[in-house]
């Protein structure tokens, strides 16, 4: 026993060590992840900047049901306590049609009286929500943990029935997971029902009611419920009942493995919509239930998603086979990371026909069923093959294949994504609902679009090229972050509309008028998008396309250079020699990089001594020189391709004069601008010999200001020392705590001052602060002057910071809203101490350099 003890704490201690290695591996990334998978958005899209965007919101709360009717043109909308008939075409329409069901306060006082939370739970919030046939809508809500569910009528869009129980249909809890869906007047849901029982899939109308096996054998451990979905698959059945409905969910593991054998898994479970159960032995349970396991993992750092949090299957007419989207989390919710992996539905049919899972003992670890599999294959539909066996339905099938059924719920084989890695991954965000949808380009192929929201209120648009993923922009849909529970797309209405605690919005599916040059219109590689040679326009409001341009493979080609860069901005600046210029240059793509020319000639701003500093926003000019001049120019480089941006004429003046020159006096033009140009030296303007010009006077006023502050400041300096001397020339504090016990206390502590003496004066006690319990003093005379700023750390001459300010510049360089910045001088004398730096010497050079920064007669912007 003592043996089996130490063996089970080693391989507790083996785990843990597994599993922190796993967590260091995850976060041990280079800024870019393997394989490119890290992707960053090309443009962001802010709350105040959005295109096309229509909002529906009203009393009710939580917009997280919607279904949408694309031939009727309506969005129904299931929220907290309401429904809602929103037109498709414009949700802010006033067209809309509502119902009120809320649930009744009596059952609110029950939910209360249960202990649950009357701001959030006892409410009766919409989980189901689907036609029904061609005259009704079904729908359930929680109720106050009390589920009913009720028919709909369309045309009038009123209740048209009596609440129906609806505890096995629709979840108590309004965040416990849940999927359902109606197929061919069949109500597929599963959940965990009641508060007290287990996961559950079931079929809940018509007869024969189907549930899952929970004893002897569990089926489901601690299921968490994410989507489902009907895949038409009767490819061996003249009758069709061989179309399957899949649940997609994560639970406890059953797998035998090193790293924490009962952790979560991501699963996919299927059952046959022709499934009646067995006459016998599993009589109302499935006969076709099976199971399997899906991974989503990083190979090289041995790191597994294995929480799954959205899915989407795309039945995609133009290819041979459905595709499975899904989003997966990690266990630990402290930790903020996302996966997308797709998967080939083929691959899922080949996991269920595959071997099977098998477990000792019960709940005992599983490993792989090496003996005799009974015939029929257990968990099969019935088709046309069975039926000429004489086996019509399910509760014909033997009872060797049910039991084995019921010991064998999970498949071996697990079901890997394509590629055999994610398509995307990010380690700041967190994925909650994703939507799919296929769109023709140009060159005749189909590109599967992403729409993927949320946990923080963004929306994000991404085109899958080549097994990769190309993330378009990203939207925030909201000012105060939510998570998007609910994604919908309309090909007919081109819009796509996500629900959320707060609000519904619609979106166009493309906002092709925000590129504005060919070459941002093709980089942006939007598939609803092409350059006409005039403007870029969603190609399918075109039937002409030959003059089009588009490259969603690579986004680079098709557009000339030269007429990009007739669209640069052209700006001019003028500063005094020994000035700091910071030259904007915003790139409107988060995937650009910026480069420099002067005359040119690539500049390089990163030296220590080359007079420029290259930030994400613009390039700054320290202490300009006259040999500085010329024409400045910043282009965005992207995906190989090199636009121009802006041009600077930037004019260095030296004046050796200590007058200035008026305002009205424009400099002298600068000319020979051209790449390899030379520059003539600025002549300097004449001197003004108005001693008394309003300039000279107000320079006058402002030099007689800062020297009566800066004496202001020395005498208060000077009076503040003496009397901290006066004051302190014993040393010592006397401070009195509350309680009289604390006063007969005689011990103290000792804190050394900064000088022992003032004024020449030793005090006795060797410069110590003694501290001894005492009455504390408020008197004026007690009161302790504030202590002197401590001085800034020397800067370390070989340190550069990652965006190329040197740490060694008399400088520091502060961003400010994005696209500015600060500069604020130190001191150049090294023989000054940074404790006696003089602050009134800084403010006469603040206010005189202030005096040289119009000299453009119409600047643009400052320059300094």
């Amino acid at each position: 026993m003592k043996m089996r003890r130490r063996m089970s704490s080693s391989v507790s201690w083996l785990r843990f060590l597994q599993l922190l290695c796993s967590l260091t591996a995850l976060w041990a990334y280079p800024f870019r992840p393997p394989l490119d998978l890290d992707v960053t958005p090309r443009t962001t899209v802010f709350y105040d900047g959005l295109w096309g965007c229509r909002r529906f919101s009203d009393t009710a709360l939580n917009y997280s049901t919607l279904l949408l009717e694309e031939e009727a043109g309506v969005l129904y909308v299931g929220a907290r306590g309401a429904l809602y008939a929103l037109s498709a075409s414009n949700i802010s329409s006033t067209s809309r049609r509502a119902i009120d069901w809320e649930a009744r306060d009596d059952q609110k006082q029950l939910c209360l009286n249960k202990g649950r939370d009357n701001t959030t739970e006892c409410f009766n919030h919409i989980r189901f929500l689907q036609r029904f046939n061609s005259t009704h809508l079904y729908t359930c809500g929680t109720h106050a943990f009390s589920p009913l569910c009720v028919y709909i009528d369309i045309g009038d869009f009123k209740i048209s029935s009596a609440f129906e129980e609806g505890r096995e249909k629709c979840p108590y809890d309004p965040a416990k997971g849940y999927t359902g869906l109606i197929a061919d007047g069949q109500m597929y849901t599963a959940s965990q029902y009641e508060f007290w029982s287990s996961p559950d899939i079931r079929r809940n109308s018509p007869n024969p009611t189907l549930k899952t096996e929970d004893a002897p054998t569990r089926w489901l451990h601690e299921a968490d419920f994410v989507g489902s979905a009907l895949l038409k698959e009767s490819v061996n059945s003249s009758a069709g009942d061989d179309d399957k409905v899949y649940f997609f969910f994560t639970e406890k593991s059953e797998e035998h493995s090193p790293l924490f054998s009962h952790s979560s898994v991501a699963r996919v479970a299927r059952v046959c919509k022709s499934d009646r159960g067995g006459r016998l032995t599993l009589q109302k349970k499935w006969t076709s239930f099976l199971k399997a396991r899906l991974v989503c993992s990083l190979p090289a750092y041995e790191f597994h998603f294995n929480v799954l949090r959205g899915v989407f299957v795309l039945e995609d007419t133009g290819s041979h086979d459905a595709v499975l989207y899904a989003i997966f989390g990690l266990e630990w919710k402290s930790v903020k990371a996302s996966a997308i992996c797709r998967y080939s539905m083929a691959d899922v049919r080949q996991a269920f026909d595959g071997p099977y899972m098998e477990s000792a003992e019960e709940g005992g670890p599983r490993t792989e069923y090496k003996g005799k599999v009974p015939e029929p294959r257990p968990g099969s539909c019935i088709t046309d093959q069975l039926r000429a066996r004489g086996i019509n339905v399910s509760t014909d099938l033997p009872d060797d294949v049910l039991h084995f059924v019921r010991r064998h719920p999970l498949m071996s084989r697990q079901i890997l994504p394509l590629d055999q890695r994610p398509l995307l991954f990010r380690r700041t965000v967190d994925y909650t609902k994703i939507a799919v949808h296929p769109v023709t380009a140009l060159d005749g192929q189909r590109y599967h679009m992403l729409f993927i929201g949320t946990d923080e209120g963004w929306l994000q648009r991404a085109v899958e090229v080549n097994g990769a993923l190309h993330i378009i922009e990203e939207l925030q849909l909201f000012d105060q972050p939510q998570p998007v529970d609910s994604i919908v797309v309309s090909p007919k209405q081109m819009s796509v509309y996500a629900g959320s605690p707060s609000a519904v919005l619609q979106l166009p599916l493309s906002t092709c008028g925000r590129y504005g040059s060919c070459s941002d219109c093709v980089l942006a590689r939007d598939p609803f998008c092409a350059w006409d040679g005039r403007e870029c326009v969603d190609i399918s409001t075109r039937t002409h396309r030959s003059n089009m341009t588009q490259d969603i493979v690579k986004g680079s080609g098709g557009c000339e250079e030269l007429a990009a860069d007739a669209l640069a901005i052209r700006r001019n600046r003028a500063v005094m020699a020994g000035d700091d210029v910071l030259l904007q240059c915003e790139l409107a793509s988060n995937l650009a990089r910026p480069r420099w020319t002067l005359l040119g000639q690539v500049l390089q701003g990163y030296g220590l001594r080359s007079g420029y500093r290259i930030g994400t926003d613009g390039l700054l000019v320290i202490g300009a020189r006259p040999e500085q001049s010329g024409e400045y120019a910043c282009f965005a480089l992207e995906n190989g391709v090199r636009i121009l941006v802006v041009v600077y004429a930037l004019s260095v003046w030296q004046d050796p004069h200590p007058d200035l020159p008026s305002e009205e006096t424009p400099p002298p033009p600068i000319t020979n601008l051209h790449p390899g140009g030379t520059l003539p030296a600025p002549v300097p303007l004449p001197p003004r010999l108005d001693f008394l010009s309003p300039r000279n006077k107000e320079a006058m006023y402002l030099s007689l200001i800062t020297i009566l502050g800066g004496l202001c400041l020395v005498l208060t300096v000077v009076l503040l020392y003496v009397g901290f001397c006066v004051r302190s020339r014993r040393g010592k504090y006397s401070l009195r705590t509350a309680g009289r016990a604390e006063r007969k206390r005689n011990a103290h502590m000792e804190l050394r001052t900064v000088s022992s003496h003032c004024n020449g004066k030793t005090d006795a006690h060797d410069g110590l602060l003694h501290i001894v319990p005492g009455e504390a003093r408020t008197s004026p005379s007690s009161e302790l002057p504030p202590a002197p700023p401590l001085p800034p750390p020397p800067p370390n001459p070989d340190a550069d910071y990652p965006n190329g300010l040197s740490a060694t510049l008399p400088s520091v360089l502060r961003k400010m809203n994005g696209n500015s910045y600060v500069l604020l001088r130190q001191s150049d004398a090294d023989s000054t101490s940074p404790l006696y730096y003089s602050f009134t010497e800084e403010l006469s050079r603040i206010l005189e350099k202030r005096k040289h920064t119009q000299l453009c007669s119409k600047p643009d912007e400052s320059s300094v």
